[in-house]
């Protein structure tokens, strides 16, 4: 029966008492008629699923936490937040529960937060995404008390005598040292300490002492290293001695402390630091609140949990019975509160308590019933548009569509019975014109999101973002809708096509097209630029359409080179323009010591033999060109290189090389002697002034830092022809485009044009910001709103008579007055505004700490009041820069800072006043009324915030626009052309939308006299800093375009500060996902949404054959009854029985997980096995977090195979990697903490240095500082650079090669694969369980093995293939000699084969070690499990193990070893990286099936043989130096996008690649199948595969017992260690007898298994 027809689906959504009251009594009918006899006649009862997820580290102080929280909206929060609970300490006892703790917390976070922001803090703080932070502390603490090993010398305990915890943390190190941030112990009881860098304080006793003795502070000169995260004292001051405080709110000592430093801090003795830390055993001393979250373990939300539905048309399941394992009780309760069908059953019991017994039998039925996994193909075809139907007309639609993917196998046949509404499918359809079906897309705010990438950790940081800017524009009186306007506009799509406009005299063009006689023939309609034509082919046309300009230094190897490159090009008629500028080097140095301008000195310099060679060639140049034309010119430089390769090569040309070009060069043509004109020329000096301008042109235009460039119609390339041919390539669809639509025609100068519309004057690589540096940026947004900002006290200089102008942009230099860079710095910026600019003002922080007795205190006083108070007059800019230079000259330097300097100087003030038409008076009684102290703590404040907030040393110099930073580090020359570069730039990208929005805005609230161009001009200046921090996409889609008026569920909240727009598959995998995040947020913040519904139109199969739960917490994660924290976890109800089920979790893309508690096979989950348990329980443990990144080299490809290791800084070499020729990929696991990054020792680091991240500078250096603080990960962009002398020198040298030989491996500690790091054992896997580390040869006495090591590769999943994972380590331990080590792929193996492996190992005396890789992102991800783990066993083979490991042979888990397995690790496989064994071809029953003899397959081996998978050797060295594994992934990238390629993974990729990744056939004998070879052969064989037969379909148990003789007693064995680790109960009889026959063809049920088609 049709719940529908009976008005209950919609009624029971009524809130009316009526209705609900008719709903429960229907229920109840229905329970008692419809399923009372099916519930009750069987006593099954219905079955359930729960999952958890925890993270490695033990649990951390909820109350610490909120801490973390809290700084991230503001950091003074922080601070208040501790004042806040001190003060109520003695309510906070109160608190009996943990959720009467939690409501505590909350409660001042209320008090302290605006009210939207509360709703993200509580969420956050239940999903303990603050947990991370407080284990980077720990690390910090555990460095802190490792430092001073005195302490931890003394015998300690904890204040609780857990003396065994402190043992248990020093042997979890072990097991697991990436684990950096594991709690340290309480140091001899003491919860709390101060690190001062020198020494370490238990005692506030102790500390006042020190304080107390000024000249002890003062000695402390190791101050400990402070980071970007650390919690300062607002009244610290910067300068001050530091002291860090670790210990945590709700434990005495803190309070203490924290009381003592606070007051020093504002007496402005200490720079006061917290690192909040609750040391292990500290938690009986703290308050019950304090202690929060660490008697648990920390259960993780944020990720989706799957329950597929297997195929099993091969049996893959183990047949012995599951013994006692772990056993977990039932949970308690089941969630009543989700709805089922339309009930909510927790609402109904309350009404109905008598009934329970039949209504819950009424919820299982619903629930249990109707689980399909097929329908028929007419059912299926509106299947989409009916799912659509269903939850638009929901009355709560979120909730219905998380109903419905994430139950769809129970609710598929009522939703295919659906009568559909036309009008839903007809708009639909239309949108689909727009919109491929099926297709998934979301923005926040107008941008878009990756709905691949988002996760629960990723949308809660963006909602937070968008609303902690909305709040804070709300405080500034901006109204809400212009506060939309504003987070939604997104900015002008970035191009990257700045020109620098170098139009000028000093271009000197050797040819043009449009005028010259050597193009007369060439056609000049543009239109031809349209025609097609051959790849490669030029364009001849008479029209300068590029100009390709050289810059640079005629007397450079470079520049000579580039000249001839130039001149070969011109006479093979490329149609382009070619012309040179021409500088000296030299004379550009002394151009910038002499401040930008040339020094007067060197005009004076007339003696030849001072003058520079380069300026020498520009002047005979240009001499020739005004004589004798510009062809003959560059043919005199030609000339000039000519002559030095004749000389020597590799050397810079020569004054005798220049005479003789030029005399050379003249000869032909001169009438009188060249000597006699060279003589004369070098004498006269002729042309110096056009040289001299030359340079200071070049000057000018920044580009002079480049050596040698090229600008192609104004962008800056390298001057190389590759370059130049990629930029005309890139050049000529701007140009076709503006033929096209008219924009250039016959008349247009297209240099003019270009230069005109995107041209800037100055090239400046740390503004225009090229590469992977991303600019930085600082929110100036809460320093304007802060009531006693340094921001309300600065005053602005603006160019003349625009002081009442809006600026949009606005320069804050940060000038160090004690260096002469500051100082010009200071000049510079005065003037850009002399120069003239209506759209910017400027104001200057002075970054240094002075003497009130100094000129230079004066100095600041004097330009503050004239800032202020003359600013709008005419001469105040004059008069500033003449003050600047005189202080510079006279007193900058000056050691004494008597009165008579003091008094003179300001003599010299007023004489200077007076001549700008500045009254000297008035300046002077302003002097007097602007007090030194007054000053003092101006300069304080600034300090403060250029150290705390944008992180520049006292004495610095920077210039912040608009938020935007650009540290001047010391060879950087930053003139006032840059300022207006920066500005012009900083306007068109980030400011003009914004200053568009805000000009529109109608003040209403506010009072028309604050209504100033200074209030509107900082409201431009705040919200473009703020809004330039968030870290979002820049792109977005017009989602209006869709119809939205029958297919989409449209929430409307005009107060609402955020609005999604989404196109949704309702019935997809990240359908499922994003309806549990939208419903999530929908509930929370109350955004405005409009969804569009977009489901495949036309299915032919079942779009989601799972079941499906995304993991959100909530406060009922906390208890009511003491102080647990439960965490949350997924929960499955009534799950089919009768169904195989494997489980997937859909986890954040940096976490690695693996199960660690699970009873069942989840791989193959029957839940009617379960007998009376009710409920299957697995708890997957967060195992690392994957650190990834890209690393790159300027123009050049990624260095694939460079070495990595990241370390912290007492062992900088924990885990290792290899960047991947793939996009320069790289991945490293890691755990939240501080970790530095570094080249490898050995070729790595002696060829290559990693590049700092500065700005567009190319300093180096030894390692970059990476922070791991949440759940998210990190992806770290690197840059490395060729060292001197090597960067013609290969990475990757092929151990074939005569200085690689086969001795010199052996004793070159250098070579590339023989570093001489001692490999940890955490290497790119983590060796969890590993019994050694080292994989050096080892002469091993367990069980009598000798000789080197050799490794053995498998991978195993479910409970069946780790059966037959033991039998194959038996059966190579009883054939093999030498000693053994095993890896195993960690990702899918079960905590029971975890367990029993370490005892297994040490038994048989074999080795073994726990790897894993996780999926790269760029990557195509497979979907199916068992392809992901056959996509394990070959792409990554590069990566996943050791660096230091050598060979390693692959053995499928299913496969008998019947010999020593040496003789395959020391074959000789003829320097080929990978070995296989040919598929076997004399059981001729089986010819119809193979493949690889007809077809496709048979014409792309053209001869080669097809190999099997099962078994094959990898000679790493050879793999890694030929980058076999990066081949692999291209044409593993190429081949998986079509889903009919590629059907056996890891067996076609290697075959298919095989012209490329060669292989080596291994003899016959090496692997025995029975499907594909014939019985005659099997005595030989060496080792036999249980291979699937195609044929039969015989199920693999029956198989192995059948075929292999030894399996009964090897599985027999196998059996019996298992249960005797296990402590279980062992029955021999438990083994099946031997068949007397080979079963016919067998077939259990219908559905096809993917693990069919593997090893075919």
């Amino acid at each position: 029966m049709n719940l529908k027809h009976l008005g209950i689906y919609q009624d029971s959504r009524m809130e009316t008492r009526f209705r609900f009251g008719f709903c429960v009594v229907i229920a109840v009918a229905l329970c008692i008629c419809l399923c009372g006899h099916s519930v009750y006649a069987g006593n099954s009862k219905p079955k359930n699923v729960q999952v958890a997820l925890r993270a490695k580290w033990s649990g951390t102080p909820v109350i610490l936490e909120a801490g973390e929280l809290l700084s991230k909206e503001s950091k003074d929060l922080f601070w208040d937040f501790i004042e806040l609970w001190l003060q109520s300490a003695d309510e906070n006892s109160d608190c009996q529960t943990a959720k009467d703790c939690l409501k505590r917390i909350i409660k001042y976070g209320r008090s302290l937060l605006s009210e939207s922001l509360v709703a993200m803090f509580e969420f956050s703080l239940t999903l303990r995404s603050a947990s991370p932070r407080i284990v980077l502390y720990r690390q910090l603490a555990e460095e802190s008390l490792s430092s001073f090993p005195l302490a931890d010398d003394k015998s300690s305990s904890s204040p609780d005598g857990e003396v065994s915890q402190q043992s248990d943390n020093a042997k979890n190190k072990k097991v697991n040292p990436l684990l950096v941030g594991e709690n340290p112990r309480s140091p001899e009881g003491n919860c709390c300490w101060i690190d001062t860098g020198g020494r370490l304080f238990y005692d506030v006793a102790e500390l006042l002492v020190w304080m107390q003795n000024p000249k002890e502070v003062s000695l402390e000169t190791l101050h400990p290293e402070l980071f970007e995260f650390d919690h300062v004292h607002p009244d610290s001051n910067v300068g001050s001695p530091v002291a860090i405080l670790y210990g945590a709110l709700g434990t005495n000592c803190f309070e203490q402390f924290h009381r003592t430093l606070a007051s020093a801090a504002r007496e402005g003795k200490i720079y006061y630091v917290v690192r909040p830390v609750l040391p292990s055993g500290c938690e009986s001393k703290s308050t019950p609140c304090g202690a929060l979250g660490t008697r648990d373990s920390l259960n993780l939300g944020g990720y989706g949990v799957e329950l597929a539905l297997k195929n099993m048309e091969y049996k893959a399941m183990d047949d012995s019975t599951v013994k006692k394992g772990v056993t977990l009780e039932d949970p308690h309760t089941e969630d009543l509160s989700q709805e089922v069908r339309g009930f909510v059953f927790s609402r109904i019991l309350e009404r109905r308590q008598e009934l329970t017994s039949e209504i819950m039998a009424f919820r299982d039925y619903l629930l249990s019933s109707a689980v399909s996994d097929t329908l028929d193909v007419w059912e299926l075809k509106d299947l989409g548009h009916q799912t659509a139907q269903r939850i638009v007309h929901a009355a709560d639609p979120l909730q219905s569509m998380q109903e419905i993917n994430q139950n769809f196998p129970s609710v598929v046949s009522s939703l295919s019975r659906m009568k559909l509404n036309e009008s839903i499918k007809e708009e639909i359809v239309a949108n689909q014109r727009m919109i491929p079906p099926g297709k998934s897309l979301m923005a926040l705010n107008g941008a878009l999101v990756n709905i691949e990438d988002i996760d629960l950790y990723l949308l809660v940081d963006m909602v937070h973002q968008e609303l902690s800017l909305a709040d804070q524009y709300a405080k500034m009186k901006i109204p809400v809708s212009t506060v939309r306007k504003l987070l939604a506009a997104l900015p002008p799509s970035e191009s990257s096509t700045f020109r620098v406009d170098f139009r000028s005299d000093h271009v000197h063009y050797l040819n043009n097209l449009e005028v010259d006689e050597m193009y007369k023939r060439w056609r000049n309609n543009l239109n031809e630029l349209l025609m097609p034509v051959y790849p490669g082919q030029m364009r001849y046309i008479r029209k300068n359409l590029f100009h390709a300009v050289y810059v640079l230094d005629p007397a450079s190897i470079c520049g000579l080179e580039t000249i001839d490159a130039i001149v070969s090009m011109f006479e093979n008629h490329i149609p382009m323009r070619f012309g040179v500028i021409l500088y000296s080097t030299k004379l550009i140095k002394e151009i910038e010591s002499g401040g930008g301008e040339l020094p007067l000195s060197y005009r004076e310099k007339d003696s030849p033999s001072q003058e520079d060679l380069s300026s020498l060639i520009i002047r005979l140049f240009i001499y020739i060109k005004e004589n004798q034309g510009i062809v003959t010119a560059f043919q005199f430089l030609s000339n000039v290189n000519k002559l030095r390769i004749e000389s020597v090569a590799e050397d810079p040309p020569e004054v005798h090389h220049v005479e003789g070009a030029f005399v050379e060069t003249l000869l032909p043509q001169a009438k009188t002697p060249p000597q006699d004109t060279l003589l004369k020329l070098e004498k006269e000096h002729t042309f110096k002034e056009l040289s001299e301008e030359n340079s200071l042109f070049v000057f000018k235009l920044g580009l002079a830092k480049r050596q040698c460039c090229l600008l192609f119609n104004g962008l800056v390339h390298d001057p190389t022809e590759e370059a130049l041919m990629n930029a005309m390539n890139d050049e000529l669809p701007r140009i076709q485009e503006n033929v096209y639509f008219g924009h250039i025609n016959s008349h247009t100068d297209v240099l003019d044009k270009y230069l005109s519309e995107s041209g800037v004057q100055r090239y400046n690589p740390q503004i225009i910001a090229e590469g992977k540096v991303k600019p930085r940026f600082v929110s100036l947004s809460a320093l304007i709103l802060a009531d006693n900002s340094f921001f309300n006290e600065i005053s602005y200089l603006h160019s003349t008579g625009t002081i009442d102008d809006l600026k949009p942009v606005t320069h804050l230099l940060a000038v160090s007055m004690a260096s002469d860079k500051g100082m010009r710095l200071l000049r510079e910026g005065i003037h850009y505004l002399m120069a003239g600019t209506t759209t910017g003002r400027l104001a200057v922080l002075f970054n240094s700490i002075q003497d009130p007795h100094s000129p230079s205190f004066l100095f600041m006083k004097v330009f503050q009041i004239t800032a202020s108070s003359y600013s709008h007059k005419k001469g105040a800019l004059p008069f500033l820069d003449q003050i600047c230079l005189f202080y510079q000259h006279e007193y900058m330097h000056a050691s004494s800072a008597g009165t008579e300097n003091v008094e003179a100087f300001m003599d010299k003030v007023f004489e200077l006043a007076n001549s700008n038409g500045l009254s000297s008076k008035g300046l002077k009684s302003a002097l007097s009324g602007l007090s030194d102290e007054k000053l003092k703590v101006h300069l304080n404040k600034v300090g403060k915030f250029l150290f705390g907030r944008v992180g520049l040393e006292c004495g610095a110099n920077a210039v912040i626009t608009n938020g935007r930073v650009i540290s001047l580090v010391d060879d950087t020359t930053f003139l006032s052309h840059d300022l207006q570069l920066l500005e012009s730039l900083e306007f068109k990208q980030r400011i003009k939308h914004i200053v568009e929005i805000i000009e529109e805005v109608k003040w209403e609230d506010i009072d028309p006299d604050m209504l100033t161009s200074k209030f509107i001009s900082d409201i431009f200046m705040s919200v473009s800093s703020s809004i330039s921090m968030r870290d979002r996409n820049s792109e977005g889609a017009r989602f209006e375009l869709l119809s939205a008026k029958y297919s989409a569920v449209v929430l409307e909240n005009e107060n609402s500060s955020i609005h999604i727009d989404a196109v949704i598959d309702p019935l997809s995998s990240s359908g499922q996902k994003l309806s549990s995040l939208l419903r999530l947020v929908s509930k929370s913040i109350r955004p405005s949404m409009r969804l569009v519904l977009n489901p495949m139109s036309s299915l032919v199969d079942l779009p989601l054959k799972n079941y499906y739960r995304y993991v959100i917490p909530t406060l009922d994660d906390f208890s009511s009854s003491d102080y647990t924290i439960y965490g949350p976890k997924a929960f499955f109800a009534n799950m089919p029985p009768s169904k195989t089920l494997t489980m997937n979790l859909d986890v954040p893309e940096p976490w690695l997980v693996e199960p660690v508690v699970a009873v069942h096979d989840l791989d193959n989950m029957l839940l009617e096995n379960l007998g009376e348990t009710r409920t299957l329980q697995a708890v997957y443990e967060l195992e690392a977090l994957v650190l990834t990144g890209h690393c790159s080299e300027k123009d050049h490809e990624p260095p694939r195979g460079l070495q990595l290791i990241l370390g912290t800084k007492s062992t900088p070499h924990l885990v290792d990697t290899l960047v991947m020729a793939n996009l320069g990929y790289w991945q490293m696991k890691a755990f939240p903490g501080v970790w530095y990054l570094q080249l490898a020792p050995g070729r790595s680091s002696e060829l290559y240095a990693l590049k700092d991240d500065g700005d567009g500078g190319q300093e180096t250096t030894l390692s970059k500082r990476i922070t791991i603080d949440d759940l998210r990960g990190k992806l770290v962009h690197m840059e490395v650079i060729k060292k001197k002398g090597k960067e013609h020198e290969k990475l990757l040298v092929s151990a074939d090669d005569d200085s690689h030989s086969q001795e010199k491996k052996k004793g070159n500690q250098n070579s590339w694969n023989s570093n001489i790091l001692k490999w940890a054992s955490g290497f790119i896997g983590g060796s969890d369980q590993s019994k050694k580390s080292k994989n050096t040869p080892v002469e091993q006495v367990t069980g009598g093995r000798h000789g080197k090591t050799i490794n053995i590769f498998s991978v195993a999943s479910g409970h069946l293939y780790e059966r037959f994972l033991k039998i194959m380590i038996l059966s190579v331990l009883k054939n093999t000699q030498r000693p053994v080590k095993f890896w195993f792929i960690k990702n899918y193996l079960s905590p029971q084969f975890k367990d029993v492996i370490p005892h297994m190992a040490q038994e048989y005396g074999f080795e073994y070690e726990l790897i894993t890789y996780k999926w790269p992102t760029w990557l195509h991800k497979q979907k199916e499990k068992q392809r992901i783990i056959w996509a394990y066993k070959i792409l990554f083979l590069d990566v996943i193990f050791p660096l230091a490991l050598e060979k390693v042979i692959f053995v499928d888990a299913d496969q008998i070893v019947r010999t020593d397995m040496g003789e395959l690790y020391d074959m000789d496989l003829k320097g080929r990286p990978l070995a296989y064994t040919p598929f076997c071809d004399n059981n001729r029953e089986m010819d119809g099936y193979r493949f690889w003899k007809q077809g496709f397959w048979k014409e792309h081996l053209r001869g080669r043989p097809y190999h099997i998978s099962a078994l094959y050797v990898v000679d790493l060295l050879k793999f890694r130096e030929t980058a076999a594994g990066d081949n692999l992934r291209v044409f593993y990238e190429t081949l998986s996008k079509d889903p009919n390629s590629l059907s056996n993974l890891d067996q076609d990729l290697p075959n298919y690649a095989q012209h490329t990744v060669p292989i080596f056939s291994l003899p016959q004998e090496w692997l025995w199948c029975e499907s594909w070879c014939g019985n005659a052969t099997k005595p030989k064989a060496k080792t036999i595969d249980l291979c699937n037969n195609p044929m039969t379909k015989e199920p693999k148990l029956q198989g192995a017992k059948r075929i292999v003789e030894e399996w009964p007693e090897l599985d027999y064995e196998a059996r019996r260690v298992t249960a005797k680790i296990l402590g279980e109960d062992f029955d021999p009889q438990d083994q099946a007898a031997l068949p007397a026959e080979a079963p016919k063809t067998i077939s259990d049920t219908p559905l096809e298994d993917e693990e069919s088609k593997s090893e075919l």
